[in-house]
């Protein structure tokens, strides 16, 4: 299904919800692509534009079924950051022609990606850094949102930025929209739980479209969309000022890898999810043309929106169709809707981009972590927290090194145990889990289950002597797991096994598939293969050392936590 543009069993009934789902996104992306076109420095009906052909073509060209791509927080904040930086006026004829030449830059960037094949780095990354990132991305918009519900402007920023902007916009503070928000989110979270399928961000655009005209709630302090002249995109000759050039190559670089990872992160843990795989090359080429289209068309860097997503989930969307289908819905809008734009409640849009985002963190896979792994939990809130105070691509480094860290304190500190024998059982038994198992007498079976390298050869050895006593004749290592013996590791073993010869203690390594031997060749201890130290199974080594069914036992089970 990998490259299939339709989930398994999809049929005609499904498509129907596809449209449902365009025509809902189409609608929710009015104020968010407004307002971020203004938070990246261009005049709001950028934003719209930014959600026609962008979409359109990325539904085309990906191998995501439902993900939702568009004018969204991140690369906006970025572009008004960059535009800033060079000392361009918002909304000024300078940045109406610099931002679509940032945007083409960001394409380029992503181009190269694409040939580089970096789209692959991201199957790497693990569930717990996907579910922070994605946590703190859907937790950093809403932040950005909140001052909104109750007439506020939006912020931009990290979370102790939109702390101050939340505490700042305060004093524009309308009780009624505040009121209009909160009742929004209460409702659809409810219905949601009592009636998922019932399309509540729909049914309460539409209420807020009927409250505005009947209440006339501009009147009583609630923000209302501001007026937009419809008008269909037309493609834009760009103006390149070269002096501003690298500045720019600068700036497309940090957003196309924001990009990257935040789109494909995201929309990975969608397939994931749905239980199939992403072509994550051709996601990357995706990202570029729907970039380059944007910026053909004047517009700013589009990248995922996991808000729109979750409305798609939320409504059975089930495949790219819901894309086209939003992308033409707004030209529909453009063109003869315009006109009602203006009566959308501003409380009532953002608390239904709210409610989204909420549906949309991870919290129950925090919540599962934290009941079962103490360190994937850690990186889960550090790559929350990442994302929230450092930003979206620091999110990303810092959840990866954390993840990294602890693929080698699980390589440091691989499974291993003691093992024995389970009367009236064939095999061999870990002593850890069976508590009936005993050990044979004289004799210590050591499993290792991990490769043996420098940095856990003291472990290893560490763990065979705690258990050697006066009454130890014998040492096997149960080698079915180690798949590797680095130099540092063969050096060791082999001058571990002299100061055991001297004490009269043997030592065998068994149950391996042959790749230890070549390591060990390799390395310069081929002797332990000609000398019988490396046998071929456990019960050669007994038979060598002369113990034969059935094996004397010990009387305990020392069942070590080693």
């Amino acid at each position: 299904m990998k490259n299939s543009k339709f989930p398994k069993n999809y049929s005609y009934k499904d498509v129907p919800k596809d449209i449902l789902a365009g025509i809902i996104v189409a609608l929710v992306s009015i104020p968010i692509s407004m307002g971020y076109a203004q938070i990246a420095g261009l005049p709001m009906v950028y934003g719209l534009y930014g959600s026609i052909f962008p979409i359109i073509v990325f539904g085309i060209i990906t191998t995501s079924y439902d993900f939702v791509f568009g004018v969204d927080a991140a690369p906006a904040a970025l572009t008004g950051s960059a535009i800033l930086a060079l000392k361009i006026a918002s909304e000024s004829d300078e940045a109406i022609n610099a931002i679509p030449v940032l945007t083409i830059l960001v394409s380029f960037w992503l181009m190269l990606f694409y040939f580089l094949r970096a789209g692959r780095a991201v199957k790497y990354i693990s569930v717990p850094v996907m579910g922070g990132f994605i946590t703190g991305i859907c937790l950093e918009i809403i932040s950005m949102q909140i001052p909104k519900l109750w007439g506020g402007s939006p912020g931009t920023g990290e979370l102790p930025e939109l702390i101050i902007h939340m505490v700042k916009e305060l004093k524009v503070f309308s009780p009624l929209s505040f009121i209009l928000g909160l009742l929004t989110i209460a409702i659809i979270l409810l219905f949601r739980k009592i009636i998922p399928k019932l399309p509540m961000s729909v049914i309460m655009l539409v209420a807020g479209v009927i409250l505005s005209v009947r209440l006339n709630l501009a009147d009583k302090g609630v923000r209302l969309l501001p007026t937009t002249e419809g008008s269909f995109p037309i493609p834009k000759l760009l103006h390149i000022d070269f002096s501003i050039l690298p500045e720019l190559s600068f700036s497309a670089l940090t957003i196309a890898l924001v990009i990257m990872s935040e789109t494909m992160l995201a929309s990975r843990s969608n397939a994931i999810e749905d239980g199939y795989d992403l072509d994550t090359n051709r996601e990357v080429l995706a990202y570029s043309l729907a970039n380059f289209v944007s910026g053909i068309f004047g517009c700013l860097p589009v990248n995922a929106s996991v808000s729109r997503t979750s409305i798609v989930r939320q409504f059975g969307g089930r495949s790219q169709i819901m894309s086209i289908v939003a992308g033409i819905s707004m030209i529909f809008i453009l063109l003869l809707g315009a006109d009602y734009i203006e009566l959308m409640p501003v409380p009532i849009l953002t608390a239904i981009i709210i409610s989204a985002l909420l549906s949309a963190c991870e919290f129950e896979l925090a919540n599962r972590l934290r009941k079962n792994s103490k360190q994937d939990f850690i990186i889960f809130i550090s790559a929350t927290a990442g994302v929230l105070f450092f930003g979206t691509f620091y999110g990303v480094v810092i959840g990866v090194i954390l993840s990294f860290f602890a693929v080698i304190r699980e390589a440091v500190n691989p499974p291993r145990t003691l093992v024995g024998i389970r009367k009236g059982h064939e095999g061999f038994y870990s002593l850890k889990i069976h508590e009936d198992a005993r050990p044979i007498q004289g004799c210590i079976i050591y499993r290792f289950g991990g490769n043996l390298f420098f940095a856990n050869i003291d472990t290893f050895i560490n763990d065979i002597d705690s258990q050697i006593d006066e009454n130890t004749r014998v040492v096997i290592i149960y080698a079915s797991g180690i798949n590797n013996v680095d130099i540092t590791a063969t050096d060791r073993v082999i001058a571990y096994i002299k100061n055991l010869k001297k004490k009269g203690i043997r030592f065998y390594i068994a149950e391996n598939d042959g790749i230890v031997n070549n390591e060990l060749q390799r390395y310069g201890a081929g002797h332990l293969l000609e000398d019988g130290t490396v046998q071929k199974d456990i019960e050669d080594v007994l038979t060598l050392c002369k113990l034969k069914e059935p094996y004397p036992l010990s009387e305990n089970n020392p069942y070590y936590n080693i």
